[in-house]
């Protein structure tokens, strides 16, 4: 039984149970109990208590609590890749990638003594001095998504935690225990009862989150559709919001890119976790037919000897997607394409060696049009989708007007195209001959438009701003007792 972790220890919520089911088999693994209202009352006094203490711990102490944590992460990497791989249903070596870039956030967040110093100026006036701090936010939630079970929720607590802030984290109900490996290891690793929190749950836990006098910060990845909820919820009580949404990544296929590696790339970017990551690339922009027809062959040839099985299974290329209701979803936006006109090269929904689990093979799509549902909303499945142009700036243009702008790449060996696209595109992340151009620790994830609310990034040095607040600080001590008397000007130097 999946439960609350709440000051150390494990509590069950007061709502009903819901199965955890793995979807390779399709088969419940455990049952997780849902939370109140009243349970997130009980999450948020434990924080709230313990931010008292936390936030007067120096950054050099929680570095060093942070650095055991991060050894402790590292030493059961694989049990904690084998949790993810179970309920979620991603390859197990997929899962230890997901585990092993979010402990790189872990390893940034013990650079706290650097990251927290602020800025320090002598004489900005007539012997003053002015300096800045940074404080924490105090108590800080983090509402996180099922795909990525471990890798986002440390994308937040470890960098909150390292600012001084408690968090309480409200992971996916699909698959919530990697949430409390984390947080019980942590605990082993010295971090203090209450500084972070687990409270599992659905919508109620989340809107009680949200609405929380005492919650100061939160931070979202899920669904644009609730990201605004969330965004705008959160920011009309005065609370600070950052909130990530959905994607519709493009890839940009130039005439003199190398088709081979191309292809490569795109598999694993468009199949790798069956789709189901919103940096994943869902739509390929040809320039030029030739460009597409050779595209579509290179990757029909590879889809044909993609191994689609369970995640635990050595070898296997594609796990299951996340729940019988998402494998029907991402099946009717398969036979929407089919009957809007685009061309299905390879139709997943003809794969069935499901096996009792929830399955889909690769779908790749060609001559899909900019006014099809397949190309304008976010399938989060294993659907390709490519669209042929007749020059750079038309498919630059595509990429523009989406209305997400997560992230897009460009395949070329022209670097004047490549610069034009990496200087003119409208998104947060962007690959030139890299499929998946998702930022390393040191750097802040997020992307534009209605692919983010908030105006700062995941991780990163934006994970510090966010997770601070800045005070500036100006000092003068008079050198004599002598006083001019007052000055009623504006003060200038």
């Amino acid at each position: 039984m999946v439960v609350n972790y709440i000051n150390g220890e494990d509590k069950s919520g007061s709502g009903p149970t819901q199965a955890i089911v793995n979807p390779a088999t399709g088969e419940p693994v455990r049952e997780v109990t849902m939370s109140t209202s009243k349970d997130v009352e009980v999450a948020v006094a434990s924080s709230s208590k313990a931010v008292e203490t936390w936030s007067r711990v120096s950054p050099l102490k929680r570095a060093r609590v942070l650095a055991k944590y991060q050894q402790a992460l590292i030493d059961n990497i694989d049990t904690l890749a084998g949790i993810v791989s179970e309920e979620h249903g991603k390859t197990f070596d997929d899962a230890r990638g997901e585990v092993t870039r979010g402990i790189e956030v872990v390893e940034y967040a013990c650079g706290a003594p650097e990251l927290l110093k602020g800025e320090h100026m002598m004489e900005v006036g007539p012997g003053i001095d002015s300096w800045s701090q940074f404080h924490p936010v105090g108590v800080v939630a983090g509402i996180t998504p099922f795909n990525f079970p471990a890798m986002v929720p440390m994308w937040m607590f470890p960098m909150a935690i390292a600012c001084g802030n408690a968090f309480i984290l409200k992971p996916s109900e699909k698959d919530p225990s990697a949430s409390i490996f984390l947080a019980k290891l942590f605990s082993e690793s010295g971090l203090p009862d209450g500084v972070l929190n687990i409270v599992q749950g659905g919508a109620e836990a989340v809107n009680a989150l949200l609405v929380h006098p005492e919650i100061d910060a939160i931070s979202f990845v899920g669904s644009t559709s609730i990201a605004r909820h969330v965004y705008q919820t959160g920011a009309a009580l005065g609370k600070r919001v950052q909130a990530l949404g959905g994607a519709k990544n493009h890839a940009i296929v130039m005439p003199d890119a190398d088709m081979e590696s191309t292809a490569n790339a795109l598999m694993g970017a468009a199949f790798g976790s069956c789709g189901e990551r919103c940096m994943a690339i869902s739509v390929a922009v040809c320039v030029g037919d030739g460009v597409a027809d050779t595209l579509v062959t290179e990757l029909s040839d590879r889809i044909a000897s993609l191994k689609v099985g369970p995640g635990n299974i050595a070898g296997m290329d594609m796990g299951p997607l996340i729940s019988e209701s998402h494998r029907e979803n991402v099946a009717h936006f398969i036979a929407s394409g089919k009957e809007q006109g685009a061309t299905p090269v390879v139709d997943g929904t003809e794969w069935s060696e499901s096996n009792g689990g929830y399955f889909l093979g690769a779908t790749l799509f060609d001559h899909v049009k900019p006014d099809m549902r397949i190309y304008q909303e976010e399938i989060f499945g294993p659907v390709l989708c490519v669209v042929r142009v007749s020059s750079f700036d038309e498919a630059l243009h595509l990429v523009n007007t989406h209305a997400y702008g997560n992230g897009s790449c460009i395949f070329t060996n022209n670097g004047a195209v490549a610069r034009a696209f990496t200087d003119n595109v409208h998104v947060g992340m962007a690959g030139v001959n890299v499929a998946l151009p998702v930022p390393s620790a040191a750097h802040s994830f997020g992307g534009w438009k209605q692919s983010l609310f908030g105006d700062l990034h995941a991780y990163g040095p934006d994970a510090i701003r966010f997770y601070t607040r800045r005070k500036t600080i100006c000092q003068r001590w008079p050198k004599s007792s002598v006083n001019s008397g007052p000055s009623y000007a504006f003060p200038s130097n």
